[in-house]
């Protein structure tokens, strides 16, 4: 298996050997692959459902509502079919991504005026249109914060380092939360050439993670040996990846890993699916410095995390 199925209930219930061995398991994934799936999680499959169905809701509104809650790359609201095309953040050229998107970021003000106008605004809610999100969702983002949190833990002992190490880069951390829609193919219609539900892309923060639907139009990851490979899927499972920061972090001793999601199929032509993806970072002016040797194997410039996903954002923006 390219992408390895760890389980979680070891490091949360077990004693300081079952930790090392499960934050092994960890090393060992980013290494290879810079993906895993994760179970025993302790995040209640009801909460997951609701969160998708309230997504789902908000996305079969008529195209004059949802474009009320109309955003930017980087925004909070809805970002319409055709506003971004990830594969231009490595250089890939690709037609605009066949997705819809519902972003939001974390919006506790810190206050400090100046960083918590550009970081941590208020998120934009359809209250009218879709009373059910906001909850469902506030609560989805606190277990995912919190879920990312002990991520960053087990990263931290699988790299031989305190298992706080990672703790005052987070004190006031950024992350961002799409809801992914890709529409089935009777909507969109056939994918231009080179046309992806996202184009092949890393991500760019420390730990992503990701609640997806399993179907043919669906998630591969890059391997190793240069193949493109279809992700292994567990209802009960998270999808979990590595972004750029956390592999310059580590010296490319873990792999930011390609990955895309395929277009909608033809034999498949009513296939929509609905992920949920939080994408974790760290404090908004926390300078990150590679780790030498034995952890790291190159060196990297350090970045200020906000300037380096300014960055990679307008990157993506399409127009």
């Amino acid at each position: 298996m390219t992408v390895p199925i760890i389980d979680l209930q070891p490091w949360f219930h077990g004693d300081g050997a079952d930790r090392a061995r499960v934050a092994a398991q960890v090393d060992t994934a980013l290494r290879e692959s810079g993906f895993l799936l994760i179970t025993g999680h302790e995040v209640g499959d009801e909460l997951r459902a609701a969160t998708r169905a309230a997504a789902r809701e908000f996305f079969a509104l008529p195209p004059e509502a949802k474009a009320r809650y109309t955003t930017v790359v980087g925004g909070r609201g809805w970002l319409p079919p055709g506003a971004e095309a990830n594969g231009l953040a490595e250089g890939t050229p690709t037609p605009p991504d066949l997705k819809e998107s519902y972003t939001l970021a974390c919006d506790t003000p810190t206050g400090d005026a100046q960083a918590d106008a550009e970081w941590f605004a208020p998120n934009v809610w359809p209250d009218a249109e879709v009373p059910a999100l906001r909850p469902v969702v506030g609560e989805y983002l606190a277990r995912m914060h919190r879920l990312s949190d002990e991520l960053m833990t087990i990263s931290a002992l699988a790299l031989g380092l305190p298992e706080d190490h990672f703790a005052p880069y987070l004190t006031r951390p950024t992350y961002g939360f799409n809801l992914n829609w890709y529409p089935p193919m009777t909507r969109v219609g056939p994918p231009e050439p080179g046309q992806y539900r996202i184009g092949p892309h890393t991500d760019f923060g420390t730990v992503t993670v990701l609640d997806r639907e399993a179907g043919l139009g669906g998630l591969q990851v890059y391997t190793l040996d240069g193949r493109w490979v279809d992700a292994p899927y567990d209802p009960a499972a998270f999808t979990i990846n590595i972004g750029d920061l956390m592999a310059r972090w580590t010296g490319d001793r873990w792999r930011s890993t390609r990955h895309r999601v395929l277009p909608p199929q033809a034999d498949a032509p009513e296939e929509d699916l609905v992920s949920l993806v939080f994408f974790y970072e760290v404090n908004h002016d926390a300078v990150v410095e590679s780790f030498p040797p034995p952890i790291g194997h190159r060196s990297y410039p350090p970045v200020t995390w906000g300037d380096y996903l300014k960055e990679k954002l307008a990157q993506i923006s399409v127009g």
